[in-house]
């Protein structure tokens, strides 16, 4: 099982843009060495502080100690109380000062303040460095046995001074750590000002605009960055125009096979018509003539056969006719045509019930109309070979400057991507260009309950907009 927890770091951090981002470390950094510089720096000068107090203490206690040796063997209490004075006089940090006999009586007493213990000093408690509340007491014996000389220091002043050094050192951690986010601003406005250039000229590419240029503000990696983009986009308009040309060509070929198919077409239909469909019309009357002008049975015979014959070709010609390019869809329109071809196709597939309705108002172009007449055929064509559908639908109609035709069966369905990425169905590929090249679009949808085509193609062709 992974760890969750990168991922998370990922995400969280990924919600933040990149001048946060940067502004964010360089300030916790600065905080971080800040605060850790002035935690050094406090208790380094706290123990300095603490060295140097023991140290005086120590020494004016000493100090006291040999100058009160004189007044306290002759039992002199003003020289005594005079030496306390003025050792409390000479030195700040020093709070009081007491001498006591041997006994632990207190022959002499200095202060410089109020802040006394609230147990007064005596020899019982007099020891080395005893703390008692910010008061430091410091003792040494008088020369011959004489008593004991009490100091007590006092760390107030030190203390304000490593606060003192401590609120400094905080301002300048302030001061640094705002120098360095208006720092970090100034540095991530020069990094990102181009990226977030390069990023809106990425979305107007998108949309389609190939004449959009990122700008190249520097000539470094972003710079380098920038110009790759403009040259990819370059090369992407060139390949654009080539493709766009490269289309036009392929549709105007196409146009022009279409056309010409749809001719070749019309030609066979009509060369089937007026030629073949006339000799065989010749065949059958000389057939009635024999029949009629020799009167052997024989003869008879044959003649009904040669008429017969000559009947079923003439019928599958003109159908062939038909199915080639009907005439009917040059004389009348899509909608007689489509009505004589729903007609022949329910002669020809009784067992699908075939149901067909159009309402359009008038002609159309004959390009929408042929059109739409063969997307109806050969999806109709397509129902009876492939689908086992009983039931077909046919709608043909008109929406404002719109013409919609749907195609709708109960067949057992198929999938129309997967038949596009073959490339198998040559109808369905033929009936989308047919339809794209007059301007309109072809959608299939297609499930186990059965397919619908729905063309739609405007009745302005692209050739005639303006």
């Amino acid at each position: 099982m992974t760890d969750p927890w990168p991922d998370r770091v990922k995400a969280f951090a990924g919600r933040f843009s990149v001048r946060t981002k940067i502004i964010g470390i360089v300030l916790a950094l600065t905080t971080i060495l800040g605060l850790g510089i002035t935690w050094q720096v406090r208790g380094a000068m706290s123990d300095i502080s603490e060295s140097e107090l023991a140290s005086r203490g120590e020494a004016i206690s000493k100090e006291i100690a040999n100058q009160v040796a004189e007044p306290l063997a002759a039992a002199d209490i003003a020289g005594i109380a005079s030496v306390l004075d003025a050792a409390i006089d000479d030195h700040l940090d020093a709070v009081f000062a007491t001498v006591s006999r041997p006994d632990g009586v207190v022959v002499g007493t200095a202060t410089d303040t109020s802040e006394l213990p609230s147990r007064p000093p005596d020899g019982a408690v007099l020891e080395n460095q005893v703390r008692v509340g910010g008061l430091h007491t410091f003792s040494f014996p008088v020369a011959g046995d004489g008593g004991v000389v009490t100091v007590g220091m006092s760390d107030t002043r030190l203390t304000r001074t490593v606060n003192a050094v401590t609120l400094q050192l905080l301002l300048t951690t302030l001061f640094v750590g705002t120098m360095g986010i208006a720092a970090a601003s100034v540095l991530t406005w020069l990094l990102t000002r181009p990226i977030v250039d390069l990023v809106r000229t990425t979305h107007k590419v998108s949309e389609g605009d190939l004449t959009a240029r990122a700008s190249v503000a520097a000539q470094d990696e972003i710079g380098a960055l920038a110009e790759a983009f403009n040259r990819m986009v370059s090369e992407l308009e060139t390949s654009r125009g080539t493709i766009t040309e490269a289309e036009r060509a392929r549709t105007r070929l196409l146009e022009r096979l279409i056309g010409a198919q749809e001719d070749e077409r019309k030609r066979i239909a009509r060369q089937l018509h007026d030629g073949v469909g006339q000799s065989l019309s010749s065949i059958m009357f000389a057939a009635n003539m024999i029949e009629l002008f020799h009167a052997s049975d024989e003869v008879n015979e044959y003649a009904v056969g040669i008429r017969k014959a000559s009947a079923e070709t003439l019928g599958q010609v003109r159908r062939l006719g038909r199915e080639l390019r009907p005439s009917v869809l040059d004389d009348l329109g899509l909608t007689a045509a489509l009505e004589r071809y729903v007609a022949e196709f329910r002669l020809s597939h009784p067992e699908i019930l075939t149901e067909f309705h159009s309402d359009l108002p008038e002609r159309l172009p004959p390009a929408i109309e042929t059109t739409m007449y063969r997307v109806t055929q050969e999806g109709m064509t397509n129902v009876a070979r492939h689908s086992g559908a009983r039931t077909l639908s046919v709608i043909v109609t008109k929406r404002a400057n719109t013409v919609h035709t749907i195609i709708e069966d109960d067949g057992s369905g198929f999938s129309p991507e997967t038949e596009r990425r073959n490339g198998q169905s040559v109808g369905i590929h033929g009936m989308i260009e047919r339809v794209e090249l007059v301007g309109g679009r072809l959608d299939i949808e297609s499930s186990q309950a059965g397919t619908t085509i729905y063309a739609e193609v405007p009745t302005l062709m692209l050739g005639e907009r303006t």
